[in-house]
């Protein structure tokens, strides 16, 4: 039954699509003879303009993967001032396990206390990036891999996952405006303390 009513309802919208070319056959053929027939220029136009909207969208997300990594290579570089380049002023950071920072100082306040534990080791990818229609706005999704020495001297690592939200400057520049990651490490198991 499923199938049965997907093929009625494909049936309609393609006979609607077909009704509207009819439609638009018939407004922009109106007097001309068969060579002058314009629905290949339409159809032309469209394609042109549909490829010509993708390609933008692909160097729009080239541009903010770019971005993304070089902004990955300032957290390697644990230069606080650099991995502070690439956040809008008016940037909003929701960092695991802290409070929500709003303003250029608390957002340095963040990565001045994570950066400055000894030995730490910060990086991540982006492994999505979408481009919304606007063309000012994207947002990338990725993995992060965080690492320092634990009180005995072995390694701790956390990974997790992360959201930027990145917009589009007045200068041309992709600064990020949306900053959120959270561990894939589980919760630690309750305590039996009464």
């Amino acid at each position: 039954m499923p199938f049965a009513r997907c093929a009625s309802i494909l049936f309609i919208r393609a006979s609607g699509c077909s009704k509207l070319w009819k439609s638009v056959d018939v407004t922009f053929n109106y007097g001309l003879d068969e060579h002058m027939k314009t629905k290949p220029y339409i159809a032309l136009f469209l394609f042109t303009f549909i490829w010509s909207v993708s390609a933008a969208d692909s160097k729009i997300e080239q541009a903010v993967r770019d971005q993304d990594a070089q902004w990955s290579k300032a957290a390697e570089s644990r230069s606080v001032e650099k991995l502070l380049s690439f956040y809008a002023d008016d940037a909003v950071v929701l960092p695991a396990h802290a409070a929500i920072a709003t303003t250029k100082d608390s957002i340095q306040n963040i990565f001045q206390k994570l950066l400055s534990i000894p030995g730490v080791a910060l990086s991540w990818k982006a492994t999505k990036v979408t481009v919304a229609g606007s063309g000012d706005l994207a947002y990338s999704t990725g993995a992060y891999q965080m690492s320092a020495p634990d009180d005995s001297g072995n390694s701790s690592v956390d990974r997790g996952k992360y959201v930027a939200v990145w917009k589009k400057q007045a200068d041309g520049n992709w600064k990020v405006a949306v900053d959120i990651w959270n561990t894939d490490l589980p919760l630690p198991a309750p305590s039996d303390k009464k």
